[in-house]
């Protein structure tokens, strides 16, 4: 399936393995030095070498950082957090009780008086960095300041949570002064781009061009994070399809990223030829690119598109194309771009500036403190959930003293850190050894706080998608990732004897993805009257929403297999707050009828549960005051504000290759023999429909989310986000319900994990009770091992999205061989 992603909602949580040397290795568990010699070889997607901490920017590059690294937050199988992690905290998974532990505990204190939120952090004690150093306080306070210097630009966003005095150092201003210069750019923006200067303004031309120049430098810097989302999430699956290139080629050219992130984010098309194979060609702001030929479109070719396609308006940009679930825009950096420039010269200012940010503490070796205004639940997880470098090695110490307000590198300058890119160090289970002909070496780290790992040897190599699964048949690789699909499931089954996806070859283990598919009804576009809300417009959406449910089994089992699941409430099956099977008031999706009777039984077959859902939807349209015929069995008219004909939207790319076609397809013959017409169409072109989307006229239309790990619902639900209202411009659905509003700010508001639950759960009643989103299917990630490798019985049990396999990696084991191996020494 074609997607083209335009505003995606994400949080990339990555796992990771190793190649190691023969040193001894000692720890408080787990082996002292490392048992087994032979590697383990892990087939992996291209990499784009930025190994860093700070900037990495795809997910494959992530998890080799992450090998290498350590995080002061400790999360469990659901997500959730473990918050007294250094002497273990016990969580119970599916029935069974695991203890977790971290090097570091976790504290959160609101202040409801002063409206700020304290988060402190205290580390265990004795950990080390993989050449010995300890691992404290002053390598937190560095990674910190390497993040939210003004200079740092990366993929994360610790930046964009209010923390105490960080908009103060970032411009070098005080608060009086930041408020003037804040001011100045406010009114230079109001004015707009095209207003002629004059000395009657209150600011200089000088400023009048630095703020627009500025807005320009944010908005491509923006648009540069979409194309590395793009090439490090898509290059491996749609490379060659879209542009007739393959995925190492893209990563190993920058020239053709550009490109490549502009056909998958919308902004140019791709030329096929007859067969629909790629030539090579896009077309993008009227001009045409011949990228065999060398001619490649720039960051600010991109820029002069998305200027053109948002009329210059850097907010309805930044509105629409979020590729980030904590993506700052495009205006809010400028501020401080501008402010730094201008206000940091104020003579109020009289040149000394501020010296550090004040909601960032050291309290002593130990331990740390973060203070941000106000409280949002995600902030946690950026806060605490990033990589913690070593100073030594990432910064200078001579430029670090915390008393003297120095942090291990120059305000504004991250050149000492940027030169370690390619090569990461850290706390983690491996230790980084280099990246060659396509493969990652690792080895173990004999310093690692859990102890030395078990494999001496990691190694990540680079394999397409298509030899995914041979390459364990082969002994090319012990683990793989490959796509989920019927067609794969298959070759897995047909290459172990028995047929089964675990066999004497292979074994198999699917978990989650980190989000989901659904159909979304627009509530201003499929109601009765005038009212979205009235349980006339709800009945009408419910009729359409119980045929779309019934049909979800067949045709997600049809497309995905056992690659996917259908769920019933919208929200990833992945998150801790989503409804579980085993809770009293878990139901399946829109199994009700118009009076509250459940409409199937234990004892219907597929055929029986059709008929049965097309009389419900009979049932809810009369209610919504549809006329029908007794004698025809039809529906002859339909009352006010509503129609006897809608459209449902399928980005199928015109041959019906989505996994909700079959279901709309389905739903629109059953509504066909009561009268009722619904026009599925299978688009060519994607941009079709977000463009619909984005003018709020779609009535009925298919695609998924991507989630995050915390199940913050503002952005998607919150009536603030519908079209127009200078809110996220997310919520598509156009809900507007004064409690959901308030219960959604409620769990923003809550510490409290269970009654966030609590609070989310009534949060999907009431959207399932508007029949605004039709939760349909839950796809899996596939990782399998070699049978005769890997020792399955090592691997960390309850594999989960949040808790991948190579969690408890010091302790999986694999068969040694007799044949000699490469070691990269």
């Amino acid at each position: 399936m074609k997607a083209t992603p335009r505003r995606i909602i994400t949080f990339i949580l990555v796992l990771s393995m190793c190649f190691c040397s023969f040193a001894a290795c000692g720890g408080t568990k787990g082996p002292t030095a490392p048992t087994l010699e032979t590697p383990l070889v892990v087939a992996y997607d291209p990499f784009s070498a930025k190994f860093s901490p700070f900037f990495a920017d795809s997910a494959y590059d992530q998890d080799v950082v992450d090998m290498t690294q350590l995080q002061l937050l400790t999360t469990d199988r659901s997500g959730g957090i473990v918050y007294n992690a250094i002497g273990g905290q016990t969580v119970k998974y599916n029935g069974t009780a695991y203890n977790y532990k971290g090097i570091a505990d976790i504290k959160v204190s609101i202040d409801e008086k002063k409206n700020t939120t304290t988060y402190r952090a205290k580390i265990k004690s004795g950990v080390k960095f993989s050449d010995g150093q300890e691992f404290d306080a002053d390598d937190v306070i560095f990674t910190y300041y390497v993040f939210l210097d003004p200079s740092y630009v990366g993929s994360t966003t610790l930046g964009s949570y209010n923390i105490i005095g960080l908009n103060d150092y970032q411009t070098q201003t005080t608060s009086a002064v930041y408020d003037k210069y804040h001011t100045i750019a406010e009114k230079i923006y109001a004015a707009g781009k095209d207003h002629k200067w004059a000395s009657s303004d209150e600011w200089t031309e000088e400023q009048q061009t630095g703020y627009w120049d500025l807005i320009a430098e944010s908005w491509k810097e923006d648009l540069q994070g979409i194309v590395n989302y793009c090439v490090g999430k898509y290059a491996a699956s749609y490379a060659e399809g879209e542009l007739g290139f393959t995925s190492d080629e893209i990563i190993a050219n920058e020239k053709l990223q550009i490109p490549f992130g502009m056909v998958m984010w919308g902004f140019a098309t791709a030329e096929k030829d007859s067969d629909k194979k790629a030539t090579g060609k896009i077309t993008a702001g009227g001009k045409t690119y011949d990228l065999k030929n060398n001619q490649y479109p720039t960051i600010d070719d991109l820029y002069a598109v998305a200027y053109g396609a948002y009329n210059g308006n850097p907010e309805e940009y930044w509105a629409t194309e979020q590729y980030s679930g904590d993506a700052t825009d495009v205006v809010g950096p400028t501020y401080n771009k501008f402010i730094l420039k201008f206000g940091s010269k104020d003579e109020a200012m009289g040149g000394t500036g501020v010296p550090s940010i004040s909601g960032i503490k050291k309290i002593d070796q130990r331990t740390v403190e973060v203070t941000t205004n106000g409280y949002e639940a995600p902030a946690i997880y950026s806060i605490f959930g990033i990589s913690i470098a070593p100073l030594h090695y990432y910064g200078n110490e001579a430029l670090y003293d915390y008393k003297a307000n120095k942090f291990g590198h120059e305000f504004g300058n991250l050149d000492i850190v940027k030169a370690k890119t390619n090569s990461p160090m850290g706390a983690g289970a491996y230790k980084f050894v280099k990246y060659e002909n396509k493969v990652v070496y690792f080895e173990a780290n004999e310093n690692y706080y859990k102890g030395c790992p078990k494999i001496h040897y990691i190694q990540f190599k680079e394999v397409g998608e298509a030899d995914k699964i041979t390459a364990l048949q082969t002994g090319a690789a012990d683990v793989s990732n490959p796509s989920g699909s019927k067609v794969k499931f298959q070759a897995i089954r047909d290459t172990n004897s028995n047929k089964e996806l675990t066999g004497d070859i292979i074994t198999t283990n699917s978990v989650d993805n980190l989000g989901y598919g659904y159909m979304g009804i627009n509530a201003s576009t499929v109601l009765v009257g005038t009212d979205p809300a009235s349980d006339a417009s709800k009945n009408l959406r419910r009729a359409f929403a119980t045929l779309f449910a019934v049909y979800r089994d067949v045709s997600i089992n049809s497309y995905y297999g056992d690659a996917a699941a259908v769920i019933n409430y919208p929200i990833s099956n992945t998150s801790w707050a989503a409804p579980q099977k085993s809770d009293a008031d878990y139901e399946v999706a829109f199994s009700k009828d118009v009076d509250g009777k459940p409409i199937y039984t234990s004892d219907m077959d597929a055929n029986a549960k059709y008929e049965a859902a097309l009389n419900a939807a009979v049932g809810f349209l009369k209610a919504a005051g549809f006329t029908y015929s007794e004698s025809t069995k039809t529906f002859t008219a339909a009352p006010a504000g509503a129609k006897l004909t809608y459209e449902a939207l399928v980005p199928g790319d015109g041959v019906g290759d989505h996994p909700n076609f079959q279901i709309l397809s389905n739903a629109s013959n059953a509504l066909k023999t009561i009268g009722i017409t619904l026009t599925v169409n299978d688009l060519t072109d994607s941009t079709v429909l977000w463009d619909r989307i984005d003018a709020g006229t779609q009535e009925i239309w298919t695609a998924a989310w991507s989630a995050t790990i915390d199940p913050d619902m503002y952005q998607i639900y919150h009536s603030s986000g519908i079209i127009g209202r200078n809110g996220s411009d997310s919520n598509h659905y156009h809900i507007d319900d004064a409690k959901l509003d308030e219960y959604i700010v409620d769990a923003r508001k809550s510490a409290d994990q269970s009654q966030r639950k609590t609070i989310y759960k009534a949060c999907l009643d009431i959207i399932i009770d508007w029949a605004v989103e039709i939760p349909s299917y839950q796809r899996q990630n596939v990782i399998i091992f070699s049978t005769n490798r890997v020792k399955i019985d090592t691997l960390t049990p309850d594999i989960t999205t949040y808790w991948g396999w190579m969690h408890d990696i010091e302790l999986l084991e694999v068969v040694e061989t007799e044949t000699p191996v490469n070691t990269a020494e």
